[in-house]
């Protein structure tokens, strides 16, 4: 009596813990210090863990200033190289970064020892339990879950809901958990990193958006890394208690629903870009309409929002926009709200944005399509296009999107790392297109890949960055990619 529940490294607890376990007899290791690291070490402080060990590698300025904030309030943070190379004794869980890999040494060294390994998603929930839960919505996918978790977001504003959009999209969910301001529901991006460490999630409603190749550099140690990175993204159904909400232009999503060990209750609910069948929302004419949540679904359909709301206007688009509205009317919100956030909603720069137009060509920046399937759904939306792309490509192919877009290229203009994976996908696929290939790899290749594009591009045609890779070989992000082709199409256009 007295002591605390431990046997071995173990918490007898800690397989079941919540806001109120007794938190004062765990030691904690926080593996990394970005954003939801620090969100983490914040969040086991709130909860009284008994002692917080934060380790990361990067000794750099910002980690420097947020290990000082933490080591006042008496953290222990170590940084440097090796600071991560060996677990602490005694340690009875590990909370993790998503961007670590289950290879990471620490996290081998937990797993091998058996101490249980969370995501910072896995600890904000538990933190809300068992009396302080506000439903999750949650959205997961290859592409198109932040423009989605943003259009719920509004929707459910629109509804008169205290909402707030959180997790992947860039705000820590435990900052949210912790704010004093009592929501209704959170709307939830959701990684494939930060799905792998979650065990106990159980989302009021949840969508996979769609399922295609993409950060298989991740689960390089898997005998089959796309099969294993699809499992992770099935992970969102588990537990749903209402509503999983699925692609029916995506098999994929439609058997992750079905294999699925949902709360029984729990409905299908699916989204297509054409007439809807019953339990599902789609589009008749120019609006998008509800077959789902309405009573007289098997003959009727409930009308949401115009195409127009759709902004900006692209057949993925609407797609996202599909399933926000499947979600948002899972939790009861009404009709006219889901046209009312679509017209609120201020869209993120370089997400299909149009940012110049001269000499009768557009000229369009999607920098945010850092993959084959984001670069194939802007060209789903132009007719004639020279494309910039290249960058960082993963361990994906572009075949697939060669052999389908091939047709309407004009032209293509190549840069970054792993330019020579798109090269050859051309060459393969669409031998006659013009490629022109910029060999410098620093940021001014953006400049010169514009004017590339300018000598290849003809009045009616749209100059489309979408580079189908991701930007950090040569920029901070895409966000600054997008910028830079931003800068120089501008010029370009005004010439």
């Amino acid at each position: 009596m007295g002591g605390p529940r431990v046997s071995g490294a173990t918490l007898s607890w800690l397989a079941d813990a919540d806001r109120l376990s007794p938190w004062s007899e765990a030691t904690v290791v926080v593996a990394g210090l970005g954003t939801s690291g620090y969100a983490a070490a914040d969040g086991l402080m709130a909860l009284g863990a008994g002692r917080i060990i934060v380790l990361d590698e990067a000794d750099t300025p910002g980690n420097t200033d947020k290990a000082d904030l933490l080591r006042a309030l008496d953290v222990e943070v170590t940084l440097g190289a090796g600071a991560t190379a060996q677990l602490p004794e005694g340690v009875h869980l590990v909370v993790t970064s998503p961007g670590w890999r289950p290879t990471a040494p620490l996290l081998a060294q937990a797993a091998e020892r058996g101490v249980p390994i969370w995501g910072e998603v896995e600890l904000a929930w538990r933190m809300m339990q068992p009396d302080r839960a506000v439903p999750w919505l949650g959205i997961t996918g290859t592409n198109g879950k932040t423009t989605t978790t943003n259009m719920l977001e509004s929707i459910l504003l629109a509804g008169g809901l205290k909402a707030a959009a959180v997790g992947n999209v860039g705000r820590p969910i435990i900052e949210a958990v912790l704010d004093e301001v009592d929501y209704d529901v959170f709307a939830v991006e959701l990684s494939s990193f930060q799905l792998h460490w979650t065990h106990t999630l159980a989302l009021h409603s949840a969508a996979v958006l769609n399922l295609q190749a993409d950060h298989l550099e991740w689960y390089a140690h898997e005998a089959d890394p796309y099969a294993a990175y699809a499992a992770d993204k099935a992970r969102i159904y588990e537990r749903v208690t209402h509503a999983c909400v699925y692609n029916t232009a995506d098999p994929a999503t439609e058997r992750m629903v079905e294999e699925a060990d949902v709360t029984e209750g729990a409905r299908a609910i699916g989204f297509r870009l054409e007439v809807p069948a019953p339990s599902m929302l789609g589009v008749v004419d120019d609006l998008l309409v509800d077959r789902a949540f309405v009573e007289q679904r098997r003959d009727s359909a409930m009308p949401l929002a115009e195409l127009s709301d759709v902004r900006p206007f692209a057949p993925h688009n609407v797609e996202n926009a599909l399933a926000a509205a499947a979600l948002a009317r899972s939790f009861g919100v009404p009709p006219q709200a889901v046209a009312q956030g679509l017209r609120d909603l201020e869209i993120g720069d370089h997400r299909i944005q149009t940012v110049a137009e001269g000499g009768g060509v557009r000229w369009v920046d999607d920098s945010k399509a850092t993959n084959p399937h984001a670069a194939a759904s802007s060209m789903r939306a132009f007719d004639s296009i020279v494309w910039i792309a290249g960058g960082q490509a993963k361990g994906t192919s572009f075949d697939d999107l060669v052999t389908t877009y091939g047709p309407k290229l004009k032209g293509a203009v190549l840069l970054g790392v792993d330019r020579a994976v798109i090269a050859g996908a051309l060459a393969r696929h669409a031998p006659d297109v013009p490629v022109i290939v910029i060999d410098n790899g620093e940021t001014g290749a953006m400049a010169e890949a514009v004017a590339a594009a300018a000598g290849l591009a003809s009045p009616g045609d749209t100059v489309l960055l979408a580079p189908g890779c991701a930007s950090r070989d040569m920029w901070t992000g895409y966000d600054a990619r997008g910028r830079d082709f931003t800068e120089a199409a501008r010029a370009r256009a005004q010439d």
